[in-house]
């Protein structure tokens, strides 16, 4: 895969002619050298429908009088940019007004996308559907005619469908398409053998040709649908309702899973489809630079004009982060990140499910809390599944809901018997079943905490915050501390819930002094805290919740891999290269806020001085240095670990060690 790749939209509309009109090789060719672009995924067939190539599998555009497709492969091969070809597989609006009856449909016999979501906008096509054929005799064509590097296939996953084919075939199986268990399965199977189909297709016309299908976010713990594809690219707009915290906590999944992955971010200033939006050179460079700190290569999303003429200022914008990237690559290839902490992702142990008794969404509020946790407290970590090595690492975390059944126990065990530690919060470990690992852990289940909010009085010093009983939010559990088991804080109760006959003030009512339980124990396998902190600080982001998780952390953590003084709004990661017998320190510092409504932007990036990192490495240090400027770096090493100091820089470093 390339480190700068552009994915360019082209969903245009039947009503807009003179389509590719303006298109010129030079032109289109200049674009991407000014953008230091190397791949560009361009396009069969868009949203409408549309070929935009002569085409008897489908129907081209009416507007449209030439091989656009073929010109822009010709155009880009010539200056070795690769060029992956986009089929929307899961839309075609031309087709949608012919045959309804291929429609996904929910259980109100209601089309997707055209209702709520970009309304007026798009119908899904169900893949039990005829549709199916009709699609693979497109991507055959497609394949077979065009010199691509690869197929990019949208708007694609597994569905809940209740159109005439899925309820007919429940039906024949013996299944009631009123159960949903039944519904799920289906929509799995047909999934399973849409991609199957696929890549029996393409493979047989081109071995190995890259094949991913695009869902918009790979689902933690569902390795079998990640592992549909040839590589992943975690579609993640800041600006486009994905939010910062979202790369990340995805990044920090795909790594783990051995397969090579890119970030797609896109140079709009809100998301997809928005002509003449653009974001700030900081945010673009921003972005990027994140991808490559956390292992992947570079995607950044832009839309084709009808004309077909490249947006100039557009690629004047992405070459101001790509030509920073293309200095980094040589440090950046076949990386594997170094993690103290393993986060037991609660969406992959829950495998997309909602919890039972719990509100969560299948993103998971809990994944993202402790994720944000763990950056701003410059913690190097991984986000595992159930499928990880849990041997790998110093502290599992498992947060908020993990129940543990004898699978999990079964690979915990081994981990708690060769020195590793347990941080475990809200209800993870105390179901009945196996409860032995709570009281592994030092307490006992008792009930949940029928008040919430309540207060949290921790028996320790916290750098940032006084003493005191602070309010937590999220729902907690009534323990007791058992034998082997050390408390760290204290719970304290509100005089009463509010209710239209018990309110006093505006919001919550005050602690009861004396009103008391455990609320934070330590034993010898690990920490509990008796809270949902990890979605609460999602949902709420008080500095007690992400200090009371620090704390734990540090006291579990009795040698970090990696010490500094970056500060919150930093990133900082430590990735090795095994070929070149190096690990790359990435630090990055940009502070997002919200602009409009809920749009987090990047605009100005203030540079940082004097940082200092200290590193527990098992190999000494020949040589340290920043890269890509080559600059090399006083240091120290002895038995504390080795020492640098990073006296400034602005947006993102690279300091390199050999070994």
């Amino acid at each position: 895969m390339r480190f700068r790749q552009v994915h360019l939209d082209f969903h245009t509309s039947e009503l807009i002619d003179s389509i590719g009109t303006g298109f010129s090789k030079a032109q289109f060719q200049a674009n991407l050298i000014k953008g230091h672009v190397d791949s560009i995924t361009i396009f069969s067939k868009c949203h409408h429908g549309w070929a935009y190539h002569p085409s008897k599998a489908n129907t081209t555009h009416p507007g449209l009088g030439f091989d656009l497709l073929s010109a822009m492969i010709e155009a880009a091969h010539e200056i070795n940019v690769k060029v992956p070809i986009y089929i929307s597989a899961g839309l075609d609006e031309k087709l949608a007004r012919q045959h309804p009856d291929w429609l996904l449909r929910n259980s109100q016999d209601q089309t997707s996308w055209v209702v709520g979501f970009m309304a007026p906008g798009y119908h899904e096509f169900c893949f039990n559907s005829p549709y199916l054929e009709v699609l693979l005799k497109q991507i055959e064509e497609t394949v077979t005619n065009y010199d691509g590097d690869g197929i990019f296939l949208d708007i694609v996953g597994e569905r809940e469908c209740y159109c005439q084919f899925c309820i007919s075939e429940l039906r024949s199986n013996g299944h009631d398409p009123r159960d949903k268990k039944a519904v799920k399965a289906l929509g799995q199977k047909v999934y399973a053998n849409y991609t199957t189909k696929v890549k029996e297709l393409v493979h047989a016309i081109k071995p190995n040709y890259p094949i991913f299908h695009n869902g918009g976010h790979i689902l933690r713990g569902r390795r079998d649908v990640a592992l549909m594809n040839t590589h992943l690219e975690l579609e993640s707009l800041p600006t486009g309702g994905w939010g910062y915290d979202h790369f990340p906590l995805s990044a920090r999944y795909a790594q783990t899973l051995g397969m090579e992955f890119l970030g797609m971010t896109g140079k709009f200033h809100t998301s997809w489809g928005e002509f003449g939006g653009y974001k700030h050179d900081n945010a673009l460079r921003y972005e990027v630079a994140l991808s490559l700190a956390n292992g992947a290569k570079c995607s950044i999303g832009d839309q084709l004009h009808p004309s077909g003429r490249m947006d100039e200022a557009t690629y004047e914008l992405i070459g101001t982060a790509y030509a920073e990237v293309e200095q980094k690559e040589a440090w950046c290839t076949n990386v594997t990140n170094v993690a103290d902490v393993a986060l037991l992702s609660l969406e992959a142990v829950y495998k997309g499910e909602e919890q039972e008794g719990d509100e969560h969404s299948k993103v998971g509020k809990s994944d993202v809390g402790a994720v944000r946790m763990l950056l701003e407290g410059n913690i190097l970590f991984d986000v595992v599944d159930l499928e990880a090595d849990f041997m790998l690492y110093k502290v599992i975390i498992l947060p908020d809901n993990v129940l543990i059944n004898s699978e999990l126990a079964a690979k915990l065990r081994p981990f708690l018997n060769q020195g590793g530690k347990l941080l475990a919060t809200g209800k993870s470990g105390l179901n009945s079943s196996e409860n032995q690992f709570a009281l592994e852990l030092g307490v006992a289940w008792r009930s949940p905490n029928p008040y919430q909010p309540d207060y949290f009085r921790p028996n320790f010093d916290l750098p940032n915050l006084r003493s005191g009983a602070y309010v937590f939010y999220g729902k907690g559990q009534k323990i007791d501390v058992v034998e082997g088991g050390l408390e760290l804080g204290t719970r304290e109760d509100p005089y009463f819930n509010r209710d239209i006959f018990t309110f006093s003030s505006h919001q919550h009512a005050p602690n009861r002094v004396g009103s008391t339980s455990p609320g934070m124990v330590e034993s010898n396998q690990g920490i509990y805290i008796a809270w949902h902190i990890f979605e609460d600080y999602a949902t709420k982001g008080s500095l007690i919740l992400k200090e009371t998780v620090l704390y734990a952390l540090n006291r579990l953590l009795s040698t970090k891999t990696l010490v500094t003084n970056l500060p919150a709004q930093g990133v900082t990661t430590l990735q090795y290269q095994a070929s070149e017998k190096r690990y790359i320190n990435h630090l990055l510092y940009a502070s997002p806020v919200k602009r409009g409504t809920d749009i987090e932007i990047i605009e100005d990036i203030i540079p940082l001085h004097n940082i200092e990192v200290t590193l527990r490495l098992q190999s000494e240090a020949k040589r340290v240095y920043l890269a890509p400027q080559g600059i090399d770096l006083d240091y120290v090493q002895n038995e504390q670990g080795l020492t640098y100091t990073i006296r400034s820089f602005e947006c993102h470093q690279m300091v390199v060690i050999d070994i």
